[in-house]
C-alpha cells in the first residue's frame, strides 16, 4: 500500500537535485573509465575504436544501474527521489485505468470514487513537488467538485493511501467500460 507523504516542496527540489547530480557524476565516471579501459586493452592506436568506447560507455551504464539499485537506493539521501518515483508509478497505474475509474464514479461507486480521490490527492502533491501551479491550477475544479460529491455520500475526502486491492476491483467491476 502506497501512502501519500507530507514533505517541503523546497527541500524536495534541493533533495532531488542533489541525488540526481551524485547519479549523473557516478554515470559519467563510470562511462569515460570503462571506455577508457576497453579502448586501452581492446582498441589499436592507429585504427577506428569506436565499438570499444560505445562498449565502455554501455558497461558504465550497466555499472551505474547496477551501483544505484544495489546500493544507492538503501541511502538516505536518495529517499526524497524514491518517494517522488513511488508517487509518480501509482498514480500512474490509476492512470492506465482511468476509464474505468471514471466509470465507476459516474455510477457513484465508492471504491472508485476513492481512487479517484487519492489520484486527485497525488497528482496535487506530484504537481505542488514538482513546482508545476499552472497544471494544478487546471485541475482545481474538478478535484473540488469530487470532493463535494464524496461529501455528499458521506465518504471521507481523506484518501492518503492507495490500496492495490482498490484497483483491482475497479477493473473487475468496470473493466467493459468503454474507453
Amino acid at each position: 500500500m502506497f501512502e501519500i507523504q507530507p514533505l517541503d516542496p523546497e527541500r524536495y527540489r534541493e533533495q532531488t537535485r542533489r541525488s540526481t547530480l551524485i547519479i549523473v557524476a557516478i554515470l559519467a565516471l563510470s562511462c569515460i573509465i570503462l571506455a577508457s579501459i576497453s579502448i586501452a586493452l581492446f582498441g589499436t592506436p592507429q585504427g577506428n575504436n569506436f565499438r570499444w568506447n560505445l562498449g565502455g560507455v554501455l558497461a558504465g551504464l550497466l555499472l551505474t544501474i547496477a551501483v544505484v539499485r544495489l546500493y544507492c537506493w538503501q541511502q538516505p539521501w536518495m529517499a526524497p527521489a524514491i518517494y517522488g518515483f513511488r508517487l509518480k508509478r501509482n498514480l500512474m497505474k490509476v492512470t492506465n485505468i482511468m476509464h474505468q475509474v471514471e466509470a465507476g464514479v459516474a455510477a457513484n461507486d465508492p471504491t472508485a470514487m476513492r481512487v479517484l480521490r487519492f489520484y486527485h490527492l497525488g497528482v496535487t502533491q506530484m504537481y505542488r513537488l514538482d513546482g508545476n501551479s499552472s497544471a494544478l491550477s487546471d485541475m482545481v475544479r474538478q478535484i473540488d467538485e469530487h470532493r463535494e460529491r464524496m461529501l455528499a455520500q458521506g465518504l471521507s475526502p481523506e484518501q492518503q493511501a492507495l490500496d492495490p486491492a482498490w484497483l483491482s476491483i475497479v477493473i473487475e467491476r468496470w473493466g467493459r467500460a468503454k474507453k
